[in-house]
């Protein structure tokens, strides 16, 4: 688990166990990245810090259970293909992830993605598909994926987080629905414990004392609740590396193809948004294009071992960062390792732990998701109408099709029409004193595109003016075809009345691409 060379430290070391500072160093190099709190040697060096990586690793990992079943159940595959999958993502992706203390899983998205192939031709096509998604994402973050990540709004952000929390307390709905009536004061004594411990001491995360309480207390009282032992069986063996037995043809190619696309933009685009969830609550810069790789030889790693593919999970990934406080790989490493010996060697232990320990720890985590300050009365009064729009959007369009993918889409594309329309209202025309030379001018300012110039057009007097009409574009800035065959059109509206135009004042960029299409989009468009 080396840790990134380039993270540059601090000029003073915080003590051991301290939090993060918080402002992070600039250099001359590139942005603020993370500090020597969140070093592996540094953590090494700590035991309190060791300690906190150590038991938050083993409440990610107990909480990765019963998510890891439910999402090979829905995926139509055998749960330990889920587990499976969960172990080989959290290990390989804390070696070659970019952001440290995220945390790489079997994911209900990929598992939508993927059932149609697991159902349709079986586990082996299955693992090709994953291999072929990981390839996949390497090649994009090859291609600087990861760049696209500026073009994402905070709102969207917001209501990527906020919808995020949401599905992690849906996902718990199906635990307290139809269950014994002891289930309800076994959740409620659990967000007790997470919510007041803390406040008498930290050396142990409150998640771990409430997941060891509830179920030493079911145990020893022999209550009959529904345990992570009712999810499904638990593997009794060891993944074991193995090579997809598909056809390697066209017709293979083919038929994989559109689901590893799929899987290979839903993982990025959920680990990429989770990364800059992850630093922003750090306060740390993390590597986007690393991650993107990274997220893409974790899923060849996982296919290989028989693992059904993943990506960031928002829910142990926040219960890692923000509730057990961990900041390094330690911790990412350590919940696959905990998975795998927990499932394999400590299986009956496992099968006993109640599910409603793990309810009260997914509510408090999504209760802890939430951007609660984004949706008070008094930041919706202040925020503008269009900001709120584009968040309440993102959240719907995730909520409804539990599609991250799809609201993320929708939240951008709102937000582009939205900045669009913004934009194109802020474009003026003003008709400008004749020049000493008799000729009408006018006066252009703003941002020219296909919003702003499609109704140009109209604003000139092609009737009224003189023989000679100077368009000024000092203040404007020229930006596409669009605008170019908007100027061409008004050059010939005034060429037909026997008029010249000349337009003046552009820069260079203006310029340049108004030489280059002027005149040869079609006379007249």
């Amino acid at each position: 688990m080396p840790d990134d060379p380039r993270t540059p430290r601090p000029a003073t070391r915080p003590a051991d166990g301290a939090p993060a500072p918080a402002t992070a160093s600039v250099t001359a190099a590139g942005p603020p990245e993370a500090d020597e709190s969140h070093s592996v040697l540094a953590a090494l060096r700590s035991p309190r810090r060791l300690r906190t990586e150590v038991l938050a690793g083993l409440v990610v990992a107990l909480a990765l259970i019963p998510e890891a079943i439910a999402f090979s159940v829905i995926a139509g595959v055998d749960p330990r293909v889920g587990l499976f999958a969960s172990f080989t993502m959290a290990v390989t992706i804390a070696f070659l992830g970019g952001r440290p203390a995220m945390i790489s899983a079997a994911t209900g998205a990929v598992a939508l993605v993927v059932a149609p192939v697991a159902r349709e031709h079986g586990v082996d096509h299955l693992m090709a598909t994953i291999v072929l998604a990981g390839v996949v994402q390497v090649a994009l973050a090859l291609l600087g994926v990861a760049r696209l990540m500026r073009f994402i709004p905070r709102s969207v952000m917001v209501g990527f987080v906020n919808a995020l929390a949401i599905l992690v307390l849906m996902s718990q709905v199906p635990h307290v629905v139809g269950v014994p009536w002891l289930v309800y004061p076994l959740v409620a004594v659990g967000v007790v414990v997470i919510v007041l411990l803390p406040r008498w001491t930290t050396a142990v995360p409150a998640p771990l004392v409430a997941v060891v309480l509830l179920t030493g207390a079911v145990v020893l009282a022999g209550l009959d609740v529904p345990t992570v032992g009712d999810e499904g069986a638990l593997p009794e063996s060891l993944p074991s590396l193995l090579w997809p037995d598909v056809p390697l043809t066209l017709d293979t190619l083919r038929t994989i193809a559109p689901y590893a696309v799929a899987v290979a933009f839903v993982g990025l685009l959920e680990s990429l948004l989770t990364a800059k969830l992850v630093d922003d609550i750090t306060d740390t810069h993390s590597d986007k294009t690393r991650e993107a790789w990274g997220q893409g030889g974790a899923n060849i790693v996982t296919g290989l071992f028989g693992g059904m593919g993943g990506c960031a999970v928002i829910g142990q990934t926040m219960m890692n960062v923000k509730i057990s406080g961990a900041r390094t790989r330690i911790s990412t490493f350590l919940a696959g390792v905990f998975l795998l010996v927990l499932v394999v060697g400590l299986g009956d232990v496992v099968a006993v732990i109640p599910m409603a320990a793990l309810v009260a720890v997914m509510v408090m985590v999504s209760v802890g998701a939430f951007d609660w300050h984004s949706v008070h009365p008094r930041t919706l009064r202040r925020m503008p109408r269009s900001e709120t729009a584009v968040m309440l959007t993102t959240v719907v369009a995730t909520v409804t099709t539990h599609n991250l993918a799809y609201g993320v889409l929708a939240g951008v594309l709102l937000a582009t029409v939205l900045f669009a329309r913004r934009v194109a209202h802020v474009t003026t025309v003003t008709r400008l004193a004749a020049d000493d030379a008799g000729r009408a001018v006018y006066a252009v300012s703003g941002e020219l595109f296909f919003a702003s110039s499609n109704d140009l057009v109209y604003r000139f007097d092609y009737a009224g003016d003189p023989d000679e009409v100077v368009i000024d574009l000092s203040r404007a800035h020229v930006w596409d075809a669009s605008t170019v065959a908007t100027l061409d059109a008004i050059t010939h509206k005034y060429a037909l009345k026997g008029k010249s135009v000349t337009i003046v004042g552009m820069d260079a960029a203006s310029e340049a691409r108004h030489a280059r299409l002027a005149g040869n989009l079609g006379a007249g468009h």
